[in-house]
This record gives structure tokens, sequence and C-alpha cells, in this order.
């Protein structure tokens, strides 16, 4: 017998989706050997997950307020893979614009609601932008790993969260624990129902269905498809790839960079360490899983809030650290990953006859 690996030219709708849920059931699969190794039920883990997250409105409350900055940094990595350029800084993008937005409301602030919220939004494009567009300047200028580059300025991002709240930032009525004072109501995002669903589920809403028409209906969405398949193709046909790598980045920066804003101003209302729980690595898993499509990004993204939520609720139940759920997030890329071989390629087995 002997192995025979061939390129895949097409692959049907019906395929790719046997493909993902394949991926998905080993991933819980080899999850629940996790738990297994840990001492629970998989089972009675996973109930409780549901239950956690999904079982009434409190939970579901909290899935979704883990799943409006889920979609926007997903959304932005999305945005960046489409060109097949690797924006792995989602994550200090997000951290940038919550900075921006702090530091508006600590030396420019104005105690009107409208002109507040804009402000805090546009220095939080800005900042997440140009963070994004730095690397993506680097790419296009001298073909700088953009993988390598947004990985690093990640930490130079929450080394400087680091700097402000133990430093000049820090509230002097918090007892020595690092955080800003609290924003004042002008610079706050509605929250709904006595929950922490805040008002800005509609920038996640709203930046997906444009991205939808502009990228996968637009005529830019095309040029920046074809930039990233086939570079010289591009050029020859008169696209400014070189453009459109640096205009990628700083869109994708600025998307990550809004939900830093939109988690500030709507859910913990001040900067503190540890407020960014890795959804800007999260996001890279989602808008895989995805396919990069930014309707189906907010459909994955809720399950994966309900994963934290579940998560959450598994450690304070059952008293298992949150990196079990992490690991179960590790699974789903793995093989997620390892779905993509065949996705690309057909398997066959080919047996000789004696």
């Amino acid at each position: 017998m002997r192995i025979k690996i061939e390129k895949r030219f097409y692959i049907t709708k019906w395929q790719e989706v046997c493909i993902i849920l394949a991926s998905i059931v080993l991933a819980f699969s080899s999850g629940a050997l996790v738990f297994h190794f840990l001492g629970v039920d998989p089972l009675e883990a996973y109930k409780m997950m549901i239950d956690g997250s999904l079982g009434d409105f409190y939970g579901m409350s909290e899935t979704v307020a883990k799943t409006i900055p889920l979609i926007m940094c997903s959304l932005a990595v999305a945005l960046s893979f489409t060109m097949v350029v690797w924006n792995i800084g989602a994550e200090g993008q997000f951290v940038l614009g919550a900075l921006a937005c702090t530091a508006f409301v600590r030396y420019l602030y104005v105690d009107n609601f409208v002109v507040m919220l804009a402000c805090m939004g546009i220095s939080a494009l800005l900042a997440g932008g140009l963070w994004g567009a730095f690397a993506g300047f680097l790419k296009a200028r001298w073909n700088v790993n953009e993988i390598i580059t947004t990985l690093m300025m990640n930490y130079v991002a929450i080394l400087l969260l680091q700097y402000f709240v133990y430093g000049s930032w820090r509230d002097p009525t918090s007892l020595g624990f690092p955080m800003t004072p609290l924003f004042p109501k002008s610079a706050r995002l509605h929250q709904f129902f006595s929950t922490r669903v805040h008002s800005g589920i509609f920038f996640a809403v709203i930046i997906a269905l444009i991205l939808w028409i502009v990228v996968r209906k637009g005529v830019w969405g095309y040029e920046i498809r074809v930039s990233g398949q086939n570079p010289k193709a591009a050029d020859y046909a008169g696209i400014r790839s070189t453009r459109n790598v640096i205009l990628v980045m700083f869109l994708s920066g600025a998307i990550a960079g809004l939900a830093g804003m939109a988690e500030m101003a709507g859910l913990h209302r001040r900067l503190q360490p540890g407020f960014a729980v890795g959804y800007g690595y999260t996001a890279i898993i989602i808008a895989w899983l995805a396919r990069l499509h930014p309707l189906a990004i907010i459909f994955v993204s809720f399950l994966f809030g309900a994963l934290f939520v579940g998560g959450e609720n598994l450690q304070i139940a059952m008293r298992l650290p949150l990196s079990s759920v992490q690991i179960l997030q590790g699974l789903i890329l793995f093989f997620l990953l390892g779905g993509e071989f065949f996705r690309n390629y057909r398997v066959s087995f080919i047996f000789r006859k004696r």
C-alpha cells in the first residue's frame, strides 16, 4: 500500500463544510481527553460550559459582551488575511486603541456625549491604524516579515499599557492598584437591560456589513484578493499592491483599535492591565474557522464568546484553570490548520496487487 497525495484544484462547499466539522469534532474529542486527564467528567464539563454561557439570561448576556471585541478583532485580521498579509498584531492594535481613547479622556475631555465618543473613536482608529500601517510599510517597502513585526509589536503595546497604568495614569484613589480613574459618563457607551452588553455591538455589526459589501462584492476587494494571490499579475494589471498592503494594514489595525475603544468605553470604563485577554489571538482562529467571511465571523465569534464564558464558569464550578479552555482553543486551531491540508490536497490509498 502507498499513499498518494494530489493537489486539489477544486473543492465543493459540501466537502469544505465536512472538513470544518471534522476538525471541530476532533478538537472537542481531544479536549475531552484533556478534561479526563484533569480528573473531571468531559460530558459534565461540556454541559457546565453550555449551561454557564447559554443556559440563562445572564450567561447569554455575558456571552454577547465577550462576542463584541471578538467580532471586531476577527474582522480586522480577516481583512488583512484576505490579501495574504498575516497581521498577527490585533492584540497590540486593540491595546493601542484603548490607550489612545483613554489618553483623550484624560487630557482632552469634552463634556458632551456625542463629541466625546466621536473623538475617542477617531483617536482609537488612528492609533490602531498607524500601529498596523507601520508593519505594513515595512512589508511593502523592504519585504520585512509582517508576522514577526506585528507579533513583536504586541509586546511593545502591552508594555506601554503597563508603563502608564503603573505610572502617571494610575488613579491615586485606587489603593495602589494599577488602574486609571473611571471614565466620566459622557465617555461611556450605553449598556442594555442592566447587563454588560453595550452599544459597541452596533460597531461590530456595521463593520461586518461594510466589509462584506466592500471586500466580497466590491472592486477594491477584488484588487486586494488578486494582489495577495499573485502580486506580479496585479502589478501587470495596474493594481498598486504596495499601496494596498499599507492601506489594508492601516484599516485592519484601525478596526482592532476601535474594538479597544469599545471595550474601554462600553465595558471596563477604565484602563487596567489584563483587560485584553487574548482577543487578538483568538481572532485568528475565528477568522480561519469562518473562512474570512465577514458575516460568518459574527456567528463563529458568538460560539467563541460562549467558550470564554463557559470556561470561566468551569473555572469557578470545577476549580479548573482557565488555561484548560485555552488548550481547547489551541486544539481547535491545530485541527483547523490540519484540515487546511485536506482542503488543499486529496489523499488516497493505493493497494498493490500481489
